[in-house]
C-alpha cells in the first residue's frame, strides 16, 4: 500500500481510526508500508483537520466528536450486562410466524442471538454478522434475508444496493439499535448512509421498537435518522435517571425499562 496517494492514504489512517477507536504509528507503518516519519506527518495533519487527537505513540478519535464512529469489534465489548437484558426483552415480542427486522448492531446482534430459539420468523438485516449468527444452528423454519451494499466500520451494508433492497420488503416488527438518542435530537449515527438505511428500516414495518442502552440517552451522533416521535417503542436499562425516564416517557408511547442483573 506504499504506493497510495498522501490523501487516500490519510484516508486509510482515518478509517481504521473509526473502526477501532484508536490506532498505533507502529502498527500503521507496518500495515501501510511508509516510514514513521510519514505516519507521524499524516496524524499531524489529520489532528489539525480536527479528525482525530493525537495520542504518545498514536492516534484516537476526538473526545465527544459527534462524527466519531468506533468499530463492531469496539462496541461489541461494552455494556454486555445492559445489552443481554435488552435482548432477552425484545425477544419477547417476537411470536413464532412473525417478519421482523435488525439493523447492524450490538445490541440488535445480541437479540439476534436469542431469536435464534423462535421457529418459522422471516429476518430481513443489513448485518453480516447477524445473517451468520442466525444460520448458527437456527429453529426450525428460519428464512434470512440479507440486504446487498457497501460495509461501514460499524458492518452495516449501506448504498444503494441495500436501500434498493429493503424498499422491497415490508415486516411486522423492526428492531433499530442507535448510535444516540436524545430528546432534543431524536436517534442519531455517526455515519450519513446508516442514517439514510435506518429510516428506511423505521419505514418499513408496521411497528418500530427501538433498542438502546442507558449510555446511549443524551448522546447525539453527526447525523439524525429519526425523532422519538416517530419510534413506536424504546427498550433500555434501568441505569436510565429519573429526570431521564421521564422525558423518553413523555417523548415515545411504549418505554420498556430492563432490570440489569
Amino acid at each position: 500500500m506504499s504506493d497510495l496517494l498522501p490523501d487516500r492514504r490519510r484516508r486509510e489512517i482515518l478509517d481504521r481510526v473509526r473502526a477501532a477507536g484508536a490506532v498505533r504509528v507502529a502498527d500503521l507503518v507496518a500495515e501501510l508500508g511508509v516510514s514513521d516519519m510519514t505516519v507521524r506527518r499524516d496524524l499531524d495533519r489529520l489532528a489539525r483537520d480536527g479528525e482525530l487527537q493525537k495520542v504518545h505513540g498514536g492516534a484516537k478519535l476526538p473526545a465527544g466528536s459527534s462524527a466519531a464512529e468506533p468499530g463492531f469489534a469496539h462496541k461489541s465489548a461494552l455494556q454486555l450486562p445492559e445489552k443481554a437484558a435488552i435482548a432477552a426483552a425484545a425477544e419477547t415480542m417476537v411470536a413464532p410466524g412473525m417478519s421482523v427486522s435488525l439493523n447492524s448492531g450490538t445490541t440488535t446482534f445480541a437479540l439476534a442471538r436469542a431469536l435464534r430459539r423462535i421457529p418459522e420468523i422471516t429476518v430481513v438485516t443489513n448485518s453480516p454478522r447477524i445473517a451468520d449468527v442466525l444460520q448458527d444452528a437456527p429453529a426450525t423454519g428460519q428464512t434470512v434475508v440479507l440486504t446487498g451494499g457497501v460495509r461501514t466500520p460499524s458492518d452495516a451494508l449501506v448504498g444503494p444496493l441495500a436501500t434498493a433492497a429493503l424498499r422491497t420488503l415490508h415486516v411486522d416488527l423492526g428492531f433499530l439499535g442507535v448510535h444516540g438518542i436524545s430528546h432534543r435530537d431524536g436517534l442519531t449515527t455517526p455515519n450519513m448512509m446508516e442514517a439514510e438505511m435506518n429510516r428506511l428500516f423505521l419505514q418499513r414495518c408496521d411497528r418500530s421498537v427501538v433498542l438502546a442502552d442507558s449510555t446511549k440517552w443524551g448522546l447525539s451522533g453527526l447525523h439524525r435518522i429519526a425523532g422519538l416521535e416517530e419510534v413506536d417503542a424504546v427498550v433500555t436499562d434501568d441505569g436510565l435517571d429519573a429526570a431521564d425516564r421521564e422525558t423518553l416517557s413523555h417523548d415515545v408511547p411504549d418505554l420498556r425499562l430492563e432490570p440489569v442483573r
